[in-house]
């Protein structure tokens, strides 16, 4: 699988901003870029592509790359299915929930290709308030309450969101849930973002792009290159500088630079990047 020619051109650039303290920060989403989007979230892993290019980021100097996932999903849910390698920042339910991998499990890599080992992560502190705590009560309820009248709908929890799933619901009863779910978001003046199949809404006012650029400063990135296929990334995409390296995965509108068509030739971008810096 070859890569058009300007996205290798502008990886080979990516690679080369580095400089001492000043390493480049290689950032992707995980559902739909590095694992197949599934009917069954629970039964997401990244592929086995992926999972070698990533162990191969992972096992280069820290001096020269960082590494970080970067995704709407819970840091412990992120966790378990990405099985991370030791080092990887870890962005949870959209910026919220911080942490990085520390340790894999004793049985990472030891099953099918492709699948991940839970992760042992540390994360950063994060609690809500009294008042955020009653809201997130308050949305949850009312997103189970369209679950219930949407078939196959159903209700994620996390730390600071609750999250309505339609993919496996009618598109016209999807369609109408999604609306009653974001009038749940307007009624408690929460923070809604809309992305394929799920409503989610937060009590605190997160991105992936502010997490992005949080991120960038806390590791004093030299360059960012970050990957994803959903809409929640074009906040990452539009926050980051014109000598970034922006890929959107799949179809549709973007802000990104590039774009590939596949999980598949996601995992060839990171496995370029592994063979510029090696």
């Amino acid at each position: 699988m070859t890569l058009e020619q300007d996205l290798t051109s502008a990886l080979a650039t990516f690679v080369a901003a580095r400089s001492a303290g000043h390493p480049v920060l290689v950032a992707s989403d995980f559902d739909g870029v590095l694992a197949p989007l599934l009917d069954d979230p629970s039964a997401s892993a990244p592929t086995a592509a992926a999972a070698a290019a990533l162990e191969r980021l992972a096992a280069l100097p820290q001096a020269d790359v960082r590494l970080a996932l970067v995704s709407g999903r819970d840091l412990a849910t992120l966790a378990q299915l990405s099985g991370a390698p030791v080092g990887t920042s870890l962005v949870g339910s959209h910026g919220a929930e911080q942490g990085h991998v520390v340790a894999a499990s004793a049985d990472a890599g030891t099953e099918t290709p492709g699948a991940a080992g839970t992760s042992s992560v540390e994360r950063h502190p994060f609690a809500l308030t009294t008042d955020e705590r009653a809201t997130l009560d308050g949305v949850r309820a009312g997103l189970e309450a369209v679950a219930a009248e949407a078939e196959g709908a159903w209700v994620e929890d996390k730390p600071s969101a609750a999250v309505l799933h339609t993919r496996r619901t009618e598109p016209g009863a999807a369609e109408r849930a999604g609306d009653a779910a974001r009038a749940v978001g307007a009624r408690y003046g929460a923070h809604t973002m809309t992305g394929k199949d799920v409503v989610e809404i937060a009590v605190l006012d997160t991105s992936k792009g502010l997490a992005l650029t949080r991120l960038r400063d806390e590791l004093g990135a030299a360059a960012v290159l970050y990957m994803g296929d959903d809409v929640t990334d074009e906040r990452a995409f539009e926050v980051l500088a014109p000598t970034d390296v922006t890929v959107k995965v799949g179809a549709g509108e973007t802000a990104a630079r590039f774009r590939v068509a596949s999980v598949d030739e996601a995992a060839q971008v990171l496995a370029t990047v592994a063979d510029l810096l090696s």
